[in-house]
């Protein structure tokens, strides 16, 4: 893509692309062209044949995609907001896409690599970022979302071993991974635990039906006395500050997804407007369809703006915690109204797979959800303003 066609981008009214680096933008533009060549031709049927592209794992790992943001262990060790970028370019084409390199890299790599030992690190990563293994993040349960220190599963000591019963709930990937970062109760508070998927005891089902992120796949997990060597917990955290270290990267990677799901809803309602004739006009000449482009619009550029400087303190070592509340909370809030505005534009064809704004807008009613609701986010900042803490 050339510097002109970039400054033409539809919904760039500010040059946001002159704010990026030229790696950056080098980036950007190859996550988007694999974004043009290998999902977006195909997302119309994985997502009404409910099927996650395993075949495009292979590739997504050589384009450096797997666990992007870390050091070593042949990741690619980008920065925050190359990170980010690329999380924007794959949720544009389908936020199922894009949460599979978050529950791979953001998730589940990020906890061994934060958390794990010399040897987890060496046994998983090389292979988690090579697409060779695919990796889960067993935190949530079905009576433990929003409030995960009343999770029930628990892990006991027998002799030198761990043994972990319970179970988990909308677990990415679980059914396809070949290891688990399972958290448990202990009786020495909550802890992280690698699990090989293979381990007896261990079952992963698919959860079926969904009217979002049906390209994706989340899972019911049960663990029936599974049986772990001593060396398979994490020994570089205890309580909950672990599994919140994973999600806040995750949610990270989120503030900058929803804005490409965004974009791209905008971008099919504008081409859409400008061909659609009714009373022999197009669309877009009408001024009620230019009020809600230009208001779509508006808030992708605030939304990406907002993205890049939280990316930004966070390459810097500058970043607060609770601003990653405020890019997600802002971003997803914003991201879905767009989506469901820019169905508008295209009237009864919108709601077909034909169109993408109506798929990104059920999606986004997971990503809305996952890695913090929207109250949890909420809370979060309004404790930030207050210095009252309101969860309980």
């Amino acid at each position: 893509m050339t510097t002109i066609e970039r400054l033409l981008d539809p919904a760039d009214l500010i040059n946001f692309d002159s704010l990026l680096s030229s790696e950056e933008l080098a980036l950007r533009d190859t996550v988007r062209g694999f974004v043009n060549e290998n999902i977006k031709p195909n997302i119309a049927k994985w997502y009404n044949d409910a099927v996650f592209p395993l075949e495009i794992v292979p590739e997504m790992a050589k384009l450096g995609l797997l666990g992007m943001h870390l050091q070593g262990y042949g990741c690619a060790g980008r920065s925050a907001v190359e990170y980010g970028i690329a999380g924007a370019e794959l949720e544009a084409g389908d936020s199922g896409l894009r949460t599979f390199v978050s529950v791979q890299g953001s998730l589940a790599m990020s906890a061994i690599y934060k958390h794990g030992s010399e040897e987890q690190k060496q046994e998983w990563l090389p292979k988690m970022a090579a697409g060779e293994a695919i990796g889960c993040f067993g935190l949530t349960e079905p009576t433990a979302g929003s409030d995960p220190s009343s999770m029930k599963t628990f892990a006991r000591r027998d002799g030198d071993d761990w043994v972990i019963n319970g179970s988990k709930r909308w677990i990415g990937l679980a059914n396809v991974a070949q290891v688990a970062v399972i958290w448990a109760q202990t009786d020495e508070g909550i802890r992280g635990f690698v699990v090989p998927t293979s381990t007896p005891g261990f079952t992963a089902t698919p959860i079926e039906q969904k009217l979002s992120m049906r390209a994706s796949i989340q899972c019911d997990i049960e663990m029936v006395d599974v049986r772990l060597p001593g060396t398979a917990v994490l020994p570089e955290v205890k309580g909950l500050k672990g599994p919140f270290s994973c999600l806040n990267e995750a949610r990270y990677g989120i503030l900058w997804g929803s804005m490409g799901a965004a974009r791209d809803a905008f971008e099919a309602a504008l081409a859409y407007s400008q061909e659609r004739l009714q009373f022999d006009k197009p669309l877009a000449g009408y001024q009620m369809t230019q009020q809600k482009l230009v208001d779509m619009a508006l808030e992708i550029n605030k939304g990406f703006l907002l993205a890049l400087h939280i990316g930004r303190l966070k390459d810097a070592g500058n970043l607060d915690l609770h601003m990653i509340s405020v890019g997600k909370l802002n971003n997803c809030r914003e991201a879905i109204a767009i989506c469901r505005e820019a169905r508008t534009i295209l009237g009864g064809n919108g709601i077909t797979l034909d169109y993408s704004p109506l798929r990104h807008a059920n999606n986004l009613e997971s990503v809305r959800t996952y890695e913090g609701t929207d109250e949890v986010h909420a809370l979060i900042l309004g404790n930030k303003l207050t210095g009252v803490p309101a969860f309980r």
